[in-house]
Formats: C-alpha cells, structure tokens, sequence
C-alpha cells in the first residue's frame, strides 16, 4: 500500500472531514431555509458573532485536553465586561479600563487554577462555584445598570470593517488560532498538556510541572475570555452585568463538538475551529429561518449529544 493510499484512508473517517461534511451540509440546509443565508455579506457578518465564542473556545480545548472544564467562562466575561464599563465610568481613562478587564479576566481564571490545584478539587465543581460568583459580583457592581457611552474609537474593537467588509475582530481570532496551535503542536508545553490528559499521576512522575501547567492553562483561558469581554462590549457598546449569559454552552460544545474528549487526552484547535463554524452557523441559520430563541438552545443541545456520541464512536475506533 503506498503512502498516498495510507494517508488517503486516514483522511476517509478523520474527525476533522466528518466535521467538515456537517459543516457543509448544514451551510445546504440553512441556505434552503433562508435565501438570505448564503450570500457573501451574511457569512462575513456570522464571523462578529463567532469570535467571542471562539476565543474562549481556544483555551476550553486545552483545559478539556487535560480532563478539566471551565463553567465559568460566560460569567467571567460578564464581570470583565462590567469591570472595563464601570471603571471607565468612574473616570479611569477607557485605555487603562481595558487593561484593568484582561487583568480581572486573567485573575479570575487564576483563582479558578490555584482552587483547582493548590486545593486539589474537581474543576468542575470549582468552575461551577465560581459560575455563580463571577455572575453575582457582575450583577452587584453593577447595580443591574448599564454603561453605554463609550468614545467613538472604542466600536473599532467589535464593529470595524476591514475595506468596509471583512470584520476586523475576525484577524484577532485568525492569530490567536495560529499562536495557540502552534503551543499545542509545536511545544514542549503543549506535549505536557497532552501527558497530563491521558494519565495525570504518570505525567508527575515523568517530570511534567502538572500544577504549573493546569495554573498556566486556568490563567490563560481567563486571558481569552478577557480579549473576548471587550470585543463583546465594543460590539454591542455597552457593559451590563448579564453579558455572555450562557455563552460557556456554546463554548463547551464547540470544544466536544470538534473531537476533544471529555476524558481528556485528546482534541486539535483544527477541529475546534470546525465546531465554532458548526454553531455559528446552526445560530446563524436558525435566526434568519425564524426559530425563537429557545428552541435554539434546544438543537444546540441536541447537537452537543450528537456530538458525545461521535466522540465515543471515534474513541472506540481508535482503540
């Protein structure tokens, strides 16, 4: 068997081709529910709303490699959302009111890390705790009130138009998928996140800073979901403390959607690329269709059992 044939069967069933073939056939289906669907100014405008979601989707694939999970990711970008708005508002210069929200988000995903290391709890009940907490202190710095007089050049992060067409925040995405592959694929530290996935005691005893890189990871996707709050709050110009409601479902299915285990081992950015496409698109399809809100949520969970039950088929194959 030559090479090419070798490499031509791999392909046939890879996770990313089956995830290819969705994504196409749901770019038909919607395109016949809606004709404005597949036109070339819909599809550019889908990306402004694809890459917060994506941003946050990049570091959940990391976190969900090593066999962790972030609940809080929504919540987190709520509170960035409101720290960038109301600082701004108490008259800290809207430049240093952004840094002050990429540290918050930073910080609040450290705080994640050092419980879920330090302490050695489950992430999931860590995050789930701090879903809450993010979302309480959002609300009540709030005070439920909304900042929305933000100057002119701040639309620039979530509303400009590269010659007047291809939005710009969808460049910061196209780099952060670049930098972040490259420490997956090309780095020692993406190796460590690999080792820890597929066995976290085997990982420690063979060297590998476990504690070190859950803190990096955890701290990381806090990062993201920082670059994310501001492109949210620039695009929909204003800072309010219910932002990013019930973004992490999009998120975390995006993640499992695009092949990365919940057992953790396994997972590529190539793949969750595809899952970010893949909902972006269902969203996208499903509002110029006409579908109300909750039944979106509803095929969106339906789609992410799909989504488990293609993993495992996948596991077990490779097995």
């Amino acid at each position: 068997m030559s090479a090419a044939t070798a490499v031509l069967r791999r392909l046939k069933f890879s996770r990313e081709v089956v995830l290819l073939g969705v994504l196409i056939v749901l770019l038909v289906v919607m395109s016949l529910l809606s004709p404005l669907f597949l036109t070339v100014g819909n599809l550019l405008n889908t990306s402004r709303f694809f890459v917060e979601v994506g941003l946050m989707a990049l570091g959940m694939t990391l976190i969900i490699i090593t066999g962790g999970i972030d609940l809080s990711v929504g919540s987190n970008l709520a509170l960035v959302s409101v720290a960038v708005g109301f600082s701004y508002a108490a008259d800290l210069p809207l430049p240093l009111a952004i840094v002050f929200g990429l540290v918050v988000g930073l910080a609040a995903g450290l705080f994640n890390g050092l419980f879920i290391t330090f302490l050695d709890l489950h992430p999931l009940v860590v995050t789930l705790g701090t879903f809450a907490l993010f979302q309480g202190l959002a609300y009540g710095l709030s005070r439920a009130e909304a900042v929305s007089d933000f100057p002119a050049w701040f639309a620039y992060f979530g509303q400009a138009y590269f010659l007047n067409v291809v939005p710009g925040q969808l460049f910061i995405f196209i780099l952060a998928v670049v930098v972040v592959w490259l420490i997956l694929s090309r780095t020692r530290f993406g190796r460590y996140v690999y080792a820890i996935g597929n066995n976290e005691e085997a990982a420690h005893f063979s060297g590998v800073p476990v504690r070190r890189v859950k803190l990096a990871l955890y701290s990381g996707i806090g990062l993201l979901v920082g670059m994310a709050a501001v492109i949210y709050t620039s695009r929909v110009y204003t800072a309010r403390g219910d932002s990013g409601l019930g973004l992490e479902l999009d998120v975390i299915s995006a993640v499992v959607l695009g092949g990365a285990s919940i057992y953790g081992g396994s997972g590529t950015i190539g793949g969750t690329v595809l899952g970010v496409l893949i909902i972006a698109t269902l969203r996208n399809g499903l509002v110029l269709a006409g579908v109300p809100s909750t039944w979106q949520v509803f095929v969106l969970g339906v789609l992410l059992l799909v989504a488990v039950f293609l993993n495992e088929f996948f596991r077990r194959r490779e097995e």
